[in-house]
């Protein structure tokens, strides 16, 4: 049976980024915290862990002084830089470029919307970290939208901006973007600022296709992982032997009956050193 990993899955930059920063802290000496899970996926997050980060969540952070935070890849409100300052906490700052950029957008945004009344629409997962951190810029006075649904949430008769989370479908975000437009008195009243990182988003239609030239698909990420979701998805929709696991532990025999080929692919938040694990393991079925 052929097991090939799919060379366009694991981290992307903004992650190897953030990781490479944590690393080099903890080679330092000393404590090094950060703010919630440096990625959506349990294995690497315990491996940092045995190495000496601590993981801790923002009430943990307001009892710390006189020591050093990593803020991950998916970036903070600026309240949680306020906090930070009146404890006295060295900041890490490991936030994705992209989504530091995303962040001055949705600022821009939101001035420009205040000037004629509109509202700032982010396409996103509501409590994702990064999320967070968007309409943390403009005090949390943004819709965020998730579904077709989430639009009844919206008023349609006054101007909109929108824009996504980072590691949205471009897909999804087209078609909300249709809908908006169909509601609108004028499209002239939706400004469209596509924010998806391309790094990411150029990954589907090659996972499509990755998932297709094979008998079995075997997707490795994080239970937390809203990339990993969407791009799980995809797989099921181009090859119905697809599973989902999280490590190597969880494969089952019985997946691969009468195969000739596996793939092995994961999320942008899917180490390289995990994937090979499991095609390791796989091999010796």
């Amino acid at each position: 049976m052929r097991v090939v990993i799919d060379d366009k899955s694991g981290f992307c930059a903004g992650v190897v980024r953030a990781i490479s920063e944590a690393e080099r802290a903890l080679e330092q000496g000393g404590e090094v915290f950060c703010l919630g899970d440096i990625v959506h996926n349990r294995v690497e997050v315990q491996r940092l862990e045995s190495l000496g980060l601590k993981t801790i969540d923002h009430s943990a952070l307001k009892q710390l002084s006189d020591c050093r935070v990593l803020i991950r890849a998916h970036g903070e409100p600026p309240a949680t830089y306020r906090t930070a300052a009146e404890r006295n906490l060295e900041i890490i700052d490991a936030t994705c470029p992209v989504v530091a950029a995303l962040q001055r957008r949705v600022k821009r945004a939101y001035e420009q919307m205040q000037l004629c009344g509109g509202t700032v629409v982010i396409l996103g997962k509501r409590g994702h970290a990064e999320v967070v951190g968007l309409t943390g810029q403009v005090a949390e006075d943004a819709v965020v939208v998730e579904c077709e649904a989430d639009l009844e949430q919206i008023d349609f008769t006054h101007p909109i901006y929108f824009l996504s989370q980072t590691t949205q479908s471009v897909t999804l975000f087209n078609r909300i973007c249709t809908l908006m437009k169909q509601r609108l008195a004028s499209e002239s009243m939706l400004t469209v600022d596509d924010t998806i990182c391309r790094r990411v988003s150029s990954r589907e239609e090659h996972l499509r296709t990755f998932a297709r030239s094979v008998d079995v698909v075997v997707f490795v990420c994080g239970r937390k992982s809203s990339n990993g979701k969407v791009l799980f998805e995809m797989c099921r929709e181009e090859n119905s032997r697809s599973y989902n696991i999280e490590e190597a532990a969880e494969i089952d025999r019985a997946w691969f009956d009468g195969a000739e080929s596996v793939g092995v692919c994961g999320a942008t938040s899917t180490p390289l050193w995990l994937m090979k694990n499991v095609a390791k393991e796989i091999e010796r079925l």
